[in-house]
């Protein structure tokens, strides 16, 4: 029987050598290079309060005189309905922390929180496309 596997193992190999030799090589996304990283917020309204009481709370815990943090670029901030908002800062590496208790101490309560890192994937997709159609 482990003949047998081994065998089957090694037709479905030599079957895909050739299809991975035909695949073009991609070249593996990059981060900016400066020290950074995107980091996406939803903020998540509590819906069970209406928005003025959420924004006197977000007014006594200090949000926007702390959020967002100083030297940090604010790459989109947008209002979805129905949801609150979603914001995506770029963050130095070593500030990532500080974010995060801005947040806990500040959004709390009036919104919860979720964060997504992620990197700018648009140069890379653009050349994969332009690879996929030879133009």
């Amino acid at each position: 029987m482990s003949n047998i596997r081994t065998r089957l193992a090694a037709l479905v190999l030599a079957a895909s050598l050739p299809a991975l030799a035909q695949t073009p090589a991609v070249p593996a996304p990059v981060a900016k290079g400066d020290g950074t990283f995107l980091l996406t917020v939803f903020l998540k309204h509590d819906q069970s309060r209406p928005l003025g009481k959420l924004n006197e709370q977000l007014k006594e815990q200090g949000f926007f005189k702390a959020f967002p943090p100083k030297g940090m670029e604010v790459v989109s901030w947008y209002v979805i309905m129905g949801i609150g908002q979603v914001v995506t800062l770029r963050v130095p590496t070593e500030r990532l922390r500080e974010v995060n208790r801005i947040l806990e101490d500040t959004a709390w309560g009036a919104y919860t929180t979720e964060f997504y890192a992620s990197y700018d994937f648009k140069a890379v997709a653009e050349q994969m496309r332009l690879q996929a159609t030879g133009k």
